[in-house]
C-alpha cells in the first residue's frame, strides 16, 4: 500500500517590496519587476506609505492604492506599521489599536487576507511585564474579531529587543500568548533571523524556541544574518554587514543561519506564505534571490495528512 507524500505547506512565495515613494507613485514599476521575476505574492510596506493619519484611513489615497494594485497577476500580503505596540502603557494603547484597526481596513480594501504586525515591546521601566502581555492578549483578541469579520488573518511577527527595550516575546513566549488567545484569525509570522537574534540576547536555544512557535505559523519572513544582536557602533548598514552585526536582512546564503537545521525543525501547517525580506541595499540580488527563496521554501516539510489508499 503506497502512501502519498504530504503536499507542500507553502502556498505562495514572494518578497517584500521596497518602500519607494511614500506616496506609492512608483509602485507600478515595483509591481512590473515582481511580475517579471515570476513571484506569486508581494508584501506591501503599508508602514512606509501615507495611508493613515491619527488612526484614520485616508480614503482617497487608499483608492489610489487599490487602483494601482488592480489587474495584476500577484497576490498581496500587508505589513502594518512597525510602531504598533499592543504592550504599550494603558494611556497610549487606544492609539495603537486605532492604527491596527485602520491597517485591517486597508488590508481588506486591497483584497489581501494577511496582515503582519510586530509583537509588542515593553520599554517603560515602571511597567509590569506580565500585565503588558495581558494587555496585548486582550488587544489581539479584539483585533482578531475585526480581522476575522474581514476575512483576514492577523499574523504576529516575533522580533527582538531594540531601542533599550526591556522585553519582547521570544518565539516560545509568543507561542504561549497565541495559545492563550486561541483565536482562529490570530496566528504567527515566523521571522527566522529575528528568532536567532532574540534567542542570542538571552542565551536561549533558537531551534527549540522556533519549534514551539511552529504550530501557530501562517506566514514566514526569510532573510539571512549571523544571528547576533547589534553590539557594535557602525556608521551604516554596509559597515554592519561587514561586521555581521545585527538584523541585516541579507540575501539568503550570505549569513550564518543554519538553514538545514531550521528546515529540519520546522514542520508547517498547510497554506503558509513565504516572504523574502531583503535590505534594499542588496536589491541587485533580487533576481537570483527569487529562485533561492523557492528552493529554501521547498525544503520545509508539511504535516503529513496522507491517508491510507
Amino acid at each position: 500500500m503506497q502512501m502519498p507524500l504530504p503536499a507542500s505547506p507553502i502556498r505562495a512565495c514572494g518578497y517584500s517590496l521596497r518602500e519607494g515613494s511614500p506616496e506609492f507613485d512608483d509602485l507600478g514599476l515595483s509591481l512590473d519587476e515582481a511580475e517579471a521575476l515570476g513571484v506569486d505574492v508581494v508584501e506591501l510596506p503599508v508602514h512606509g506609505w501615507h495611508l493613515i493619519v491619527g488612526g484614520r484611513v485616508l480614503t482617497d489615497r487608499l483608492a489610489d492604492l487599490t487602483r494601482a494594485l488592480s489587474g495584476r497577476k500577484l497576490g498581496y500580503t500587508v505589513h502594518g506599521p512597525l510602531a504598533i505596540n499592543l504592550m504599550d502603557v494603558p494611556e497610549r494603547l487606544a492609539r495603537h489599536e486605532a492604527v491596527l484597526e485602520a491597517s485591517i481596513e486597508i488590508t481588506g480594501a486591497i483584497g489581501s487576507d494577511t496582515l503582519v504586525i510586530h509583537s509588542g515591546i515593553v520599554r517603560e521601566h515602571g511597567d509590569d511585564i506580565e500585565l503588558a502581555y495581558a494587555r496585548q492578549r486582550d488587544a489581539l483578541a479584539r483585533a482578531g474579531d475585526k480581522a476575522a469579520a474581514a476575512g483576514i488573518t492577523l499574523c504576529v511577527e516575533n522580533v527582538f529587543r531594540t531601542g533599550g527595550a526591556r522585553e519582547t516575546a521570544s518565539p516560545l513566549k509568543l507561542a504561549g500568548q497565541l495559545a492563550a488567545i486561541d483565536h482562529a484569525a490570530v496566528k504567527a509570522t515566523l521571522d527566522v533571523s529575528h528568532a536567532f537574534i532574540r534567542c542570542a540576547e538571552t542565551r536561549l536555544d533558537p531551534l527549540a524556541e522556533i519549534a514551539e512557535l511552529v504550530p501557530y505559523v501562517a506566514h514566514l519572513h526569510l532573510h539571512d544574518s549571523f544571528g547576533r544582536p547589534s553590539e557594535l557602533w557602525t556608521r551604516s548598514s554596509a559597515e554592519a554587514a561587514a561586521f555581521g552585526d545585527g538584523d541585516l536582512h541579507l540575501p539568503i546564503g550570505w549569513g550564518g543561519i543554519d538553514w538545514q537545521a531550521v528546515v529540519e525543525t520546522v514542520t508547517l501547517n498547510p497554506g503558509v506564505t513565504a516572504i523574502l525580506e531583503l535590505n534594499p541595499r542588496h536589491w541587485r540580488e533580487i533576481g537570483p534571490q527569487v529562485p533561492a527563496l523557492r528552493t529554501l521554501a521547498a525544503r520545509f516539510r508539511g504535516l503529513d495528512t496522507a491517508v491510507a489508499a
